[in-house]
């Protein structure tokens, strides 16, 4: 990945409440993100599935939907099990399939599929494209 994915979910989360129609559930958002931002362990994954849980809820909320997959992959590196990386390609699958068509070719758009081949990888799929990527980046003889 090209992009620290925590500097580009605090930028998605400042459009979401610009941008997205978060109603009554804002004040939920603001404290759990808080929590999640400043804690660690039990206390940052409950804020996260609260996170996670509240989007459920947004399913409209483009930049809420944003926010929520990269800060799914902040929990993976805090706490990297299956079961983070497999809501990660779910949320960027849904995200792809619902907003796609509108940032296909954008930023955004580069960044979500970065993020779900990384989730991907971190199951274990190593899908040929992903092989075809890694063998342009490996040192080859005489690097």
């Amino acid at each position: 990945m090209n992009f620290d994915p925590a500097i580009t979910a605090r930028e998605a989360l400042t459009r979401a409440y610009v941008h997205d129609d978060l109603g009554d559930t804002q004040p939920d958002i603001e404290e759990a993100e808080e929590t999640f931002s400043s804690e660690t362990g039990l206390e940052a994954r409950r804020a996260h599935e609260t996170l996670i849980a509240i989007g459920e809820t947004l399913p409209d909320a483009r930049a809420f939907q944003e926010f929520l997959i990269f800060i799914t992959w902040q929990q993976v590196t805090e706490e990297t099990i299956p079961r983070h990386f497999h809501k990660g390609v779910q949320l960027t699958e849904q995200f792809l399939e619902r907003f796609g068509a509108q940032v296909q070719g954008t930023d955004v758009y580069e960044r979500i599929v970065a993020i779900r081949q990384s989730f991907k990888q971190g199951l274990g799929d190593r899908s040929e494209s992903m092989l075809d990527e890694y063998d342009r980046d490996a040192f080859h003889g005489g690097d």
